[in-house]
């Protein structure tokens, strides 16, 4: 991508264009190399090896909570399934719910443009959540819904075998990483399942807080530093 239409992406993400061109340069970039790499429990799936018609199946027909009887729809996941990027992210909201798809509305242009500004699309990455079932008035999931949906969660990194995985929200993050830190002490990187992993905000927080992109850009290239560490 060159620097012209980069900068183009970061101005629809409202990323101030005074950031330094050596901040942007990915290689030789000193913020990438300050977060040391933390590892989260492994954690067993106990589930043989199926196929996605029959993950989507059990998904879209789940009873294990109540939320099945408020829900609109599940939401199994959006984009490319031999992905190397998995973003998993937190509560559906109930735009989510309505359209059956992660990250829509302003969320999900802000998302798409927060993807363009590495070098991706969203038919290049897997978009899922956290739990598959929106929750009623967006309150935050119960610990045995999340408990109910981690098995798709690992159903579907093992499908997927991403190279990277992305949690996306604090819901997103404590729930993957087994601990309840704010997502400011989260962020960074750590270790899922031998997969590696970065933390950061949600486009939503986003959206609330503008500040907030630039910590967000940085997380991005962080994520992408070590997405071609691994490719290479």
């Amino acid at each position: 991508m060159n620097n012209e239409l980069r900068l183009e992406y970061l101005s629809a993400m409202g990323v101030e264009v005074w950031i330094p061109k050596s901040s942007i340069t990915i290689a030789g970039n000193p913020l990438l190399n300050t977060t040391p790499v933390q590892s989260a429990p492994i954690i067993e799936s106990g589930v043989k090896a199926d196929t996605w018609e029959q993950l989507s199946s059990d998904i879209n027909g789940c009873e294990r909570c109540d939320l099945c009887q408020t829900r609109t729809q599940s939401i199994v996941g959006s984009g490319s399934r031999q992905a190397d990027w998995m973003w998993i992210i937190d509560v559906p909201s109930i735009d989510e719910d309505n359209a059956g798809e992660p990250m829509v509305g302003n969320v999900g242009h802000l998302y798409t443009e927060m993807l363009r500004a590495i070098g991706l699309s969203r038919e290049e990455v897997y978009t899922t959540h956290i739990i598959k079932c929106a929750t009623p008035n967006h309150r935050s999931p119960h610990k045995d819904e999340l408990k109910n949906c981690h098995e798709y969660i690992v159903r579907q990194q093992n499908l997927i075998k991403p190279k990277i995985i992305i949690a996306v929200g604090h819901v997103a993050a404590q729930t993957l990483l087994n601990n309840h830190e704010p997502l400011e002490k989260l962020r960074g990187q750590h270790l899922l399942n031998n997969t590696p992993l970065v933390v950061m905000n949600h486009p939503a927080y986003l959206l609330r807080f503008l500040p907030e992109k630039n910590t967000a850009w940085q997380d991005l290239l962080k994520a992408l530093q070590l997405y071609k560490k691994l490719k290479n």
